[in-house]
């Protein structure tokens, strides 16, 4: 459980970063914030394996460049479902993807891969 709340704080850090360093990316508000944090990881859970899937030859095509564009077209949706959170355009939302894609990854360095907080056990 510790392991799902780091995760979720790194996300949430990653979207906090993208509102304040990527030029059409606003969060505005705390609550948004946090919304737009379990918004983004109902997203990232349900519908983006389903559309990795179903976009795979043109990922493998692209030796996995397209997950980039699928990250950034995921992250599109967010001010669809969740008010308070806007993002200019798809330049807005590729680099908005990447910086909480980025954060993600360093938050995923202190989660185990069993899902739970064992960096230092």
């Amino acid at each position: 459980m510790l392991g799902l709340a780091l995760r979720m704080a790194f996300v949430a850090l990653g979207l906090y970063l993208a509102a304040h360093f990527v030029p059409g990316v606003h969060i505005h508000g705390t609550r948004s914030l946090i919304f737009a944090t379990l918004v983004l990881a109902v997203i990232n859970a349900v519908v983006r394996p389903i559309v990795v899937i179903l976009t795979l030859p043109l990922t493998l095509i692209t030796l996995g460049l397209f997950l980039f564009v699928i990250n950034a077209l995921l992250f599109l949706i967010l001010p669809f479902a969740v008010h308070g959170v806007s993002v200019a355009g798809f330049g807005a939302a590729f680099f908005g993807s990447l910086v909480v894609g980025a954060t993600s990854f360093v938050g995923n360095a202190f989660v185990g891969s069993q899902g739970r907080y064992d960096r230092w056990n």
